[in-house]
C-alpha cells in the first residue's frame, strides 16, 4: 500500500497507528474478532470509545481516514469481501470560521500607512491590492507587471496549479499601484531577471511572503487593531464583503480562484453571522 499510494514515512507510520488502535480495543472489548470479521457495529463502538476518551471530533476523523484506507487494503488483498466503514458515519467537524476585518477597519488599517516612509507606498499599494483582488499571500508576492491591466482595470492571477485568472481591481488600488511603479519602484536597483515582479524590497528583490506577514502584522498594529491578522485576513474579508453585499457567489468563487463552489460558501455562513449580529445589536428588543 505505501507503494502503489507513494506515502510517506510518516504517513504509513500514522495509518499503523490508526489499526493498532483498533487492535487494541478489539483485543479488549471483542477478543474473538478478528481484523477480517470487523463488522460496522464494532466500528461504531469504537468510535464511541474514542469519544469517551476525550478525543476530539478532528482526531476522531483522522483516525477513521486511517482505518478507511486500511479496510480498502483488505479487499484490494481479497482479505475481505465487504468494507466495514462504508456506511459508518464519521463525526461532524465544524467549520472554524475565519477572521475578518470590517470595512471601517479596512480603511483604518489602510489611512495609517505612512506615505512618507521610503517603502509606504509600496506598503499601501500592496495592501490596496491583497483586499481589492482578494489575493492569496502567493499570488500577491508573484504578481507581474506584465500581468496588470489597470487602463481596463483587472490584473492577471497565476493561482494555485499555475491556473490563471482574471480578477477586477478598484481605482483606489490602481492609483497607488501607478504611483509606486512610477516613482518609488524607479529609485530601486531592479536586476532584469526580477524586474517583472510588482511589489520589491529596498534591495530590489521580489518580496518574500514572511516579509508580507511582517508588514501586515505592522500594519495591524499601528491601526490599533487587536484582532488577530494576517495575509489571507483580507481575502477573507473581500469575499465576505462581496457577499453581504449581494454579490453572486459563483462570481466571488471566479474571483477568489475556488475550485469548488463548496470553498466559498463560507462566505454566507458568515454573512448570516453578520446578520444575526446585526439583528442582536440593533433590534429594538434586543436592547431593552
Amino acid at each position: 500500500m505505501m507503494l502503489e499510494r507513494n506515502m510517506s514515512a510518516h504517513s504509513v507510520e500514522a495509518y499503523l497507528s490508526d489499526v493498532q488502535k483498533l487492535a487494541d480495543y478489539l483485543l479488549d472489548s471483542y477478543p474473538e474478532v478478528l481484523p477480517n470479521q470487523v463488522e460496522l457495529s464494532h466500528l461504531e463502538h469504537f468510535l464511541g470509545f474514542l469519544h469517551d476518551l476525550g478525543l476530539g471530533a478532528r482526531t476522531q476523523a483522522r483516525i477513521l481516514s486511517g482505518l478507511r484506507s486500511f479496510f480498502r487494503y483488505l479487499i484490494l488483498e481479497d482479505s475481505i469481501q465487504i468494507d466495514p466503514t462504508d456506511l459508518i458515519e464519521g463525526p461532524k467537524i465544524g467549520r472554524k470560521m475565519p477572521e475578518v476585518l470590517a470595512y471601517e477597519e479596512i480603511e483604518q488599517v489602510l489611512s495609517r500607512i505612512d506615505l512618507s516612509h521610503p517603502q509606504g507606498t509600496r506598503n499601501r499599494a500592496m495592501l490596496e491590492t491583497l483586499y481589492a483582488c482578494g489575493l492569496r499571500v502567493s499570488e500577491l508576492v508573484n504578481l507581474q507587471v506584465s500581468n496588470l491591466f489597470l487602463d481596463v482595470g483587472f490584473v492577471k492571477v497565476i493561482g494555485k496549479n499555475n491556473k490563471e485568472r482574471i480578477v477586477p481591481i478598484g481605482d483606489s488600488a490602481i492609483k497607488y499601484i501607478r504611483q509606486y511603479l512610477d516613482h518609488d519602484r524607479k529609485k530601486l536597483p531592479v536586476e532584469p531577471s526580477v524586474s517583472d515582479y510588482v511589489f520589491l524590497n529596498r534591495r530590489g528583490k521580489p518580496l518574500s511572503r514572511v516579509m508580507v506577514f511582517n508588514i501586515v502584522k505592522e500594519s495591524i498594529k499601528n491601526a490599533g487593531i487587536k484582532k488577530t491578522v494576517s495575509p489571507h485576513t483580507f481575502r477573507h474579508s473581500f469575499a465576505t464583503h462581496l457577499v453581504e453585499g449581494g454579490a453572486d457567489l459563483r462570481a466571488v468563487q471566479e474571483m477568489l480562484g475556488h475550485e469548488s463552489i463548496v470553498t466559498t460558501e463560507i462566505y454566507t455562513h458568515l454573512d448570516i453571522n453578520y446578520l444575526r449580529e446585526t439583528i442582536l445589536s440593533f433590534h429594538p428588543l434586543n436592547n431593552s
